[in-house]
C-alpha cells in the first residue's frame, strides 16, 4: 500500500501531545513533511518537530489558537509561505475547559450552563474549524489534491450527561465535513473523520484509575483500549494516497464500541 505521502505538506493542529502527537510522527514516518503547531508549549512542539525529524519527517513548529483567528489564519500563511501550499489538514486540536464532564464534578442541568461556556466551546471547536479551513483550502484547490482529516468525538452520537455544548460542537463538524466531501470531492479533494473511542493518552493515564481502565478495556470486544497510535494510523491512511475514493465517511478507532 503506497500512502505517496514523501515531500506531501501536512498541518496537523495540536500536534504536542496525545492524538495529535502520534499523528505528526505517524506522517513523519511516512517521509511527510509536516507542521506541528502548538497554542501555549513551543517546549513540547519544539520535541514532537526533533522526533518528526529524526522519524525521516521534516518538520516546521507553528503557533496556533482556537481562539483567535487571526492566528489561525497566520499559522496556516506560515505554512503555505515555508512549502507552497498544503496537502493534507488534520483538525485534530480542541479545548476540553468546562464543556467535559470529569468525575467529581458536579455538572449543572442544561437549563444551568452558562451562556458564555456554550458559546466558547463553539468558538474554539466550530469557529476554529470554519477559519483553518477557509485559510487552508485554497491552497488545496491550487494543488488539485489533498485530503482533510476531522477528529471526532463519540459524545456526538452517543451523548454524556453534561455534554451538551461539546457533543453539538461535534455534531457540527461531523455536518460540514459531510457538505464538504460534496463540494470538495470533484476537485480530488477528500474530507472524512475520525472518531476515537477512550484513548489511552497522558492525560487519561495520569487520571483514569487504573481499575477503570481495565474494566473499560474488558468491555470492549477488542479486549484492549486503543492508543493514540492506533488512531494515528487511521488518520494516515485516510489522509494519504493509499486512500483513493473514501469521502465523506466516519471510521471509528473504538476496538469496537
Amino acid at each position: 500500500m503506497k500512502t505517496d505521502l514523501r515531500g506531501r505538506v501536512v498541518l496537523v493542529t495540536g500536534a504536542t501531545s496525545g492524538i495529535g502527537r502520534a499523528t505528526a510522527l505517524a506522517f513523519a514516518a511516512e517521509g511527510a513533511r509536516v507542521a506541528v503547531t502548538y497554542h501555549s508549549s513551543k517546549d513540547a512542539a519544539e520535541e514532537t518537530a526533533a522526533q518528526v525529524a529524526a522519524l525521516g519527517g521534516t518538520p516546521l513548529v507553528v503557533r496556533y489558537d482556537l481562539g483567535d483567528e487571526q492566528v489561525i489564519r497566520e499559522a496556516v500563511g506560515q505554512v503555505g509561505a515555508a512549502w507552497g501550499g498544503i496537502d493534507v489538514l488534520v483538525l485534530n486540536a480542541v479545548v476540553w475547559g468546562d464543556a467535559i464532564p470529569r468525575p467529581g464534578r458536579p455538572q449543572p442541568p442544561f437549563e444551568e450552563v452558562p451562556a458564555g461556556q456554550w458559546q466558547e466551546t463553539l468558538r474554539t471547536s466550530v469557529d476554529a474549524a470554519f477559519h483553518t479551513l477557509q485559510s487552508a483550502l485554497p491552497l488545496m484547490r491550487e494543488r488539485g489534491w489533498g485530503r482533510i482529516v476531522v477528529i471526532g468525538a463519540g459524545m456526538a452520537d452517543q451523548g454524556l450527561v453534561g455534554g451538551g455544548a461539546y457533543g453539538a460542537s461535534k455534531s457540527a463538524l461531523y455536518g460540514l465535513m459531510r457538505s464538504l466531501a460534496w463540494e470538495l470531492g470533484p476537485e480530488r479533494i477528500l474530507v472524512n473523520m475520525v472518531v476515537p473511542g477512550q484513548t489511552l493518552t497522558e492525560n487519561v493515564l495520569r487520571f483514569a484509575p487504573a481499575a477503570a481502565l481495565e474494566s473499560k478495556a474488558k468491555s470492549l470486544p477488542s479486549q484492549r483500549m486503543s492508543v493514540p497510535e492506533d488512531v494515528a494510523r487511521a488518520v494516515v491512511f485516510l489522509g494519504s494516497a493509499a486512500n483513493g475514493n473514501v469521502n465523506g465517511e466516519t471510521l471509528r478507532v473504538t476496538g469496537g464500541a
